[in-house]
């Protein structure tokens, strides 16, 4: 597959191939939020497996109540050193990291261990709850709960622009702010979950303001050729999307923005049909071609495509033109040698652990993680 297999420069960095694995939340960080060293070697497997570049799992920026206990932060010195062991084996293998950086808004629960350490309340652009949710490790396993308008969005903005910093020090070579999937950032820029009339909701301008604030911040610490950020358009997943009409216009004017800004990279999520909801028997996503929809806009950032693409769909995608590179989830769970087969043509043959794919209490870290078999 000579479009996949191909190198690409993203910024000043020489990826060996356009194979990007993706963001996966595994919830390994046990016991606390810290990296380890079954991290540590799930990462490295990977890395010697071929990867372009890899894109870590979703590293909180600070402190949260998240349904994804045992999830990475990156927002003090302790997370740095062991983020710093990963990255440099990484490196070692050939490969290139970006921390994907995380804030979940309201789908964190104010019961939650960790938001209770916090502090803080379960902030969120407006006082609009999603719906669903389940946060197992509670009592009656409660769905998502009403949150707390955040009053000032800047102190989060301030709070990306320290992991930022930290994961600079922890020897990334860029970050990716997560703005997909109904988190944080895509609360900001949906109209159904920002109900707003400062400065920060109501117009297309005003709801992608916290976007673009965060990325500015970013750009100030790693420079716009080391940032990247993944949107997911359709929505869907915790319970966002709004009309088609609405849909085009805001992610219109947010790549758009972007692409002036000249980051390294956007990635779009595709509609994927198994992480749309249905409420009321009618489906939320909003589904649209992104690649259609979008691809045009681009003009100075790379375009990255990710949402259940096979290797030979992106290949083609490559060879086309209409796409920059393959971003994989899946495929890599399962394939810790991914592109090393891929150019060997080898089968993608693995039967994933669906039971272990995140910690299961009382088995091994490594079960469903890191022993998945690289081919003969």
């Amino acid at each position: 597959m000579s479009g996949i297999s191909s190198p690409l420069q993203l910024g000043p960095i020489l990826l060996r191939n356009r194979n990007v694995m993706s963001a996966l939340t595994r919830n390994r960080a046990f016991p606390t939020t810290v990296p380890n060293d079954t991290m540590l070697e799930y990462y490295k497997q990977r890395a010697q497996g071929g990867a372009g570049l890899i894109v870590s799992e979703g590293a909180l920026i600070t402190r949260q109540g998240s349904e994804w206990e045992h999830a990475p932060g990156i927002w003090n010195d302790e997370h740095v050193a062991a983020w710093k062991n990963i990255t440099d084996v990484v490196h070692e293998a050939g490969s290139h990291m970006f921390a994907q950086l995380w804030h979940l808004g309201r789908v964190n629960h104010p019961d939650m261990p960790e938001q209770k350490a916090a502090g803080t309340p379960v902030w969120a652009p407006s006082a609009v709850s999603a719906r669903g949710g389940k946060f197992r490790t509670l009592p009656g396993q409660p769905g998502y709960v009403t949150p707390t308008e955040i009053p000032d969005p800047r102190i989060i903005v301030a709070q990306y622009k320290h992991a930022a910093m930290k994961a600079k020090e922890a020897g990334f070579d860029g970050v990716e702010l997560h703005a997909a999937n109904g988190y944080l950032v895509h609360q900001f820029l949906d109209n159904t979950s920002n109900k707003r009339t400062d400065e920060w909701g109501g117009s297309v301008e005003n709801r992608s303001r916290f976007l673009f604030e965060v990325v500015k911040a970013l750009i100030e610490v790693w420079g716009a050729d080391r940032v990247g950020v993944k949107l997911n358009t359709p929505g869907g997943y915790n319970d966002v999307g709004m009309s088609l009409e609405d849909t085009l216009e805001t992610y219109t004017h947010a790549i758009k923005g972007l692409d002036e800004m000249r980051v390294a990279y956007v990635t779009l999520v595709r509609y994927v049909a198994a992480y749309d909801i249905s409420f009321d028997g009618k489906l939320r996503a909003t589904q649209h071609d992104v690649v259609e929809s979008y691809g045009s806009l681009f003009k100075n950032s790379k375009f990255f495509l990710n949402g259940g693409l096979t290797p030979s769909e992106a290949d083609q995608l490559i060879l086309e033109g209409k796409i920059d590179a393959g971003v994989f989830g899946i495929p890599w769970i399962g394939h810790p040698d991914l592109q090393r087969r891929i150019e060997q043509g080898k089968a993608l043959d693995a039967v994933l652990d669906f039971k272990h794919l995140y910690y299961v209490p009382g088995v091994a870290l490594s079960v469903g993680y890191s022993d998945y078999p690289t081919a003969a």
